[in-house]
């Protein structure tokens, strides 16, 4: 929730599950006072991600900022229950942070049970596939392939700079990763599809979920998948000792800072 002097402060308390609501909330920086100055990342100058604590629903917004440094938007949660909202964003003159708070709507709450792992995803029509293993403490590559009707598609469109957005989520505590591909759209290499390519560094094993965000025929659509990372990566035996670093926060990821 604070992080090098910086803190979410939601303004909004009272959440009725299935009701659109005024979304509002408050990043203060160093000196107490409400953060007005952000840089553009991705297209947005804030990315706001909520998902449920089950991490059966997941929601990329992006909300307003007003002059005073209040942000709003329109918040659906679809049921009852815990939810935790992630802000992702760089304030003028500094590094890019992600800022977190529990949220709840009120109303009887049955958890969900994980949903198993798999390579495969559909949505509205399109098919995911999913090819690669997330290897904790390493840069692991995930190609993502997406189809309609059995046909690869190839005329993905730019989504926020990129043909694709990846979050993950570790089950459990809901530690944040937001993972960018590798190359973008007009670089002279990155092809729009069927193939999205990541690195994703997970910190430790266990279950994670996995949300990608693409676009065709101007509507984005969000694919999921609930994925295990496995053992830690036995040192080679030539591997000399590496001197004592601070460790990185699980959501950092190459030059990104998220």
């Amino acid at each position: 929730m604070s992080q090098d002097g910086y803190t979410l402060t939601p303004e909004t308390t009272v959440i009725t599950p299935g009701e659109a609501t005024d979304f509002r909330f408050t990043v203060t920086g160093p000196d107490g006072r409400p953060v007005t100055g952000y840089q553009v990342q991705h297209g947005k100058k804030l990315h706001f991600i909520v998902v449920s604590r089950d991490l059966g629903t997941f929601q990329h917004l992006h909300p307003e900022l007003s002059d005073d440094g209040v942000w709003s938007v329109k918040l659906t949660l679809p049921e009852a229950g815990p939810y935790r909202a992630f802000a992702d964003f760089a304030p003028e003159g500094g590094t890019g942070l992600t800022l977190g708070t529990d949220l709840r709507a009120g109303g009887d709450y049955k958890p969900k049970a994980l949903p198993t792992a798999s390579r495969t995803s559909t949505v509205d029509g399109y098919t995911v596939a999913l090819d690669g293993t997330l290897t904790p403490g390493t840069a692991s590559e995930l190609t993502l392939k997406v189809s309609k009707d059995g046909h690869p598609l190839t005329d993905l469109q730019p989504y926020l700079g990129a043909y694709g957005h990846l979050v993950a989520l570790r089950a459990g505590d809901l530690a944040y990763l937001h993972v960018h591909p590798d190359g973008e759209p007009g670089d002279g290499k990155t092809q729009p599809g069927p193939e999205i390519t990541f690195y994703a560094e997970v910190p430790s094993r266990g279950d994670y979920r996995l949300f990608l965000d693409f676009q065709h025929e101007g509507t984005v659509r969000t694919a999921d998948f609930t994925a295990r990372a496995g053992e830690l990566p036995a040192p080679t035996a030539t591997s000399s000792p590496k001197p004592a670093t601070t460790p990185t926060t699980p959501g950092s990821h190459g030059e990104h800072d998220h």
